[in-house]
């Protein structure tokens, strides 16, 4: 085998950020009457907070904000993008989410068949995520994978975050890895495959939209199970 070690992303690239989002944010429209502030519907709450968080999360990966910052008013921002009062508990509404994402279990199509394949197949699979310890391993064990896992690196136990090479070489440090048997898989053209490419590691871009970039990873695949054909 070319590769010993594949490094997988977390959210959006094996756990299904947005149908566990979605599914949340549901529970809490409903729980807490949110439709009382004035909200024109349960669909514009959910794509509205998707794209701000998207935008805040991309901020943090580029050093631009602190992850308190994100938790601390991203439903802020909704309300107002929405046209809405804020509500006074605009604030606990997110410490709710916090405490009810982490629960769900829902993998992208095709992550459970990759995971089973690749590590049968005498790979050693790791994780890498730029979110936080006990948020991820939450939703590690709430999918039900941690099991395929040797390492899972956060950007609290390398005290980096990618595309920071300090992350990288954490990694491979802790799974006594070099880059040449090793090999980066998501979805985050800076994060995950600029981060990796600039450290010597090659990648799999996770790329379900067609995105096009001057540069080119290792491997584009639109659907997870092209992983298959490439391990």
């Amino acid at each position: 085998m070319k590769y010993k070690h594949l490094f997988f992303d977390l959210d959006h690239t094996l756990w299904d950020f947005e149908k566990n989002s979605s599914e949340s944010l549901r529970e809490i429209f409903h729980d807490l009457l949110l439709n009382q502030y004035g909200i024109s519907s349960l669909d514009a709450f959910v794509q509205s907070f998707l794209r701000i968080n998207t935008e805040l999360w991309n901020a943090f990966d580029s050093g631009k904000l602190h992850h308190t910052y994100i938790r601390e008013n991203r439903f802020k921002m909704v309300f107002e993008e929405l046209g809405v009062a804020c509500p006074a508990n605009h604030s606990e509404i997110g410490e709710i989410y916090l405490k009810t994402l982490p629960d769900k279990k829902h993998l992208l199509s095709g992550a459970l068949d990759v995971l089973n394949y690749t590590r049968s197949a005498g790979y050693t699979l790791h994780i890498i995520t730029n979110g936080f310890n006990e948020i991820q391993a939450k939703k590690i064990a709430s999918s039900d994978i941690g099991h395929f896992f040797e390492n899972v690196v956060t950007f609290e136990t390398a005290n980096a975050k990618k595309p920071d090479p300090k992350i990288y070489a954490y990694a491979l440090k802790v799974a006594n890895a070099t880059p040449e048997e090793s090999i980066m898989i998501g979805d985050n053209w800076i994060a995950d495959i600029m981060g990796a490419k600039q450290f010597g590691i090659d990648t799999v871009y996770y790329n379900p939209a067609g995105l096009k970039f001057d540069e080119s990873p290792t491997y584009d695949i639109q659907r997870l199970e092209e992983l298959l054909l490439i391990f």
